[in-house]
């Protein structure tokens, strides 16, 4: 695991090549194999791939997210809200796992924060994608993940980014 965070990086360019179905098949499986509070696994999903669709997504935030018309896939994580008070950090933990996968299977990918954002038509990020998509009230839209094959590669983390002075033992 600990190459995978090495090497994985935010993309926010990609080739013009579709993700492939079992691909987006373990990337969805992965999403729903993460831990969850209570194990209610709150979580639901919705997979973008129409180019009309992530055209208008791109202007789900301000400023507008230029890459997100041009990514093959696009994951909308949701979460309901009205099933467990550990929505956002189940959602979370299953959009990191989206992440990550991307990552194992040779796959870029970006996360784009929706929750408490605003789109560039004065909504709300959550409002836009919501509207966008039909999604229903009681699901909250925490974020999008932009998946697909990078258009070129960054330089790895190394492990001189840990800043032991963050980790404390015992006490603070």
């Amino acid at each position: 695991m600990l190459e995978t965070l090495l090497t994985r990086r935010s993309c926010r360019k990609f080739i013009d090549k579709a993700v492939e179905a079992e691909k987006k098949e373990k990337l969805l499986q992965a999403a729903q194999l993460g831990p969850t509070g209570r194990t209610i696994r709150p979580w639901e999903f919705v997979v973008i791939e129409n180019k009309e669709t992530l055209q208008k997504l791109g202007d789900c935030r301000k400023p507008n997210q230029p890459f997100l018309p041009e990514t093959p896939l696009a994951i909308v994580v949701l979460a309901n809200t009205q099933a467990t008070d550990t929505w956002i950090e189940d959602a979370a933990i299953a959009a990191v796992i989206i992440q990550l996968e991307a990552e194992k299977l040779g796959l870029g990918s970006c996360w784009v924060q929706i929750r408490l954002r605003e789109s560039n038509q004065g909504l709300s990020s959550e409002e836009h994608v919501r509207k966008l998509l039909g999604i229903p009230e009681h699901l909250a839209v925490l974020s999008i993940i932009a998946v697909g094959y990078p258009a070129g590669t960054k330089p790895a983390h190394t492990l001189a980014e840990v800043e032991q002075a963050k980790i404390h033992t015992e006490t603070y």
